[in-house]
């Protein structure tokens, strides 16, 4: 192994031997590698890196426009929601406003309904009330007029006597002539 780095030392500090070795010169040989390694890398990707950069923007602006593009219309559809929210709730508050205006309605209907059926009841039973009234009435009549016919026909029968007869008899009769008399 000695003889091999002693063989590329060599060459390296014989540069005129025309074989390809190895210069120990740090400094040197640094120096001028990246020089040249730098040169290339500018002559040469120059055009490619440049193209990538300009790539890499059209992408970011690309992507930055659609980003635009997206956020308007988000902004587009806010605002359009935003309207949309407040013609609901207008709309809310016209049901509640309605709701609250109709139940009052019904209430004063079911109020008024009931009143109404209180005042048919009370006709009807101050109806009631009077014609029970009169049929109480009428029988308290017919059972006095029955009273009175009684005692009238006890009292008749008690006192009639066969003159007393004769007399209605003979009064009838004339009655009835004096009709007869008047209608010939």
């Amino acid at each position: 192994m000695r003889n091999e780095t002693y063989f590329y030392f060599s060459l390296g500090y014989w540069p005129s031997a025309g074989g390809f070795g190895l210069n120990t010169n740090i400094l040197g040989t640094n120096l001028i590698n990246l020089s040249v390694v730098l040169g290339i890398l500018i002559y040469f990707g120059k055009g490619v890196l440049s193209n990538l950069l300009d790539d890499r923007k059209q992408k970011i602006l690309s992507t930055i426009r659609d980003s635009e593009k997206l956020c308007k219309g988000a902004i587009d559809q806010l605002e359009k929601a935003r309207a949309r929210l407040r013609e609901v709730e207008m709309r809310a508050n016209e049901i509640q406003v309605n709701g609250y205006s109709q139940i009052e309605r019904e209430k004063e209907d079911l109020i008024n309904a009931a009143h109404e059926n209180l005042e048919r009841l009370e006709d009807s039973k101050n109806e009631t009330v009077h014609f029970e009234q009169q049929r109480a009435i009428d029988q308290v009549r017919q059972q006095i007029s029955r009273q009175a016919l009684r005692r009238a026909l006890g009292t008749l029968n008690s006192r009639s006597n066969s003159e007393l007869h004769l007399r209605a008899i003979d009064h009838n009769i004339s009655m009835l002539r004096t009709m007869k008399n008047t209608t010939d």
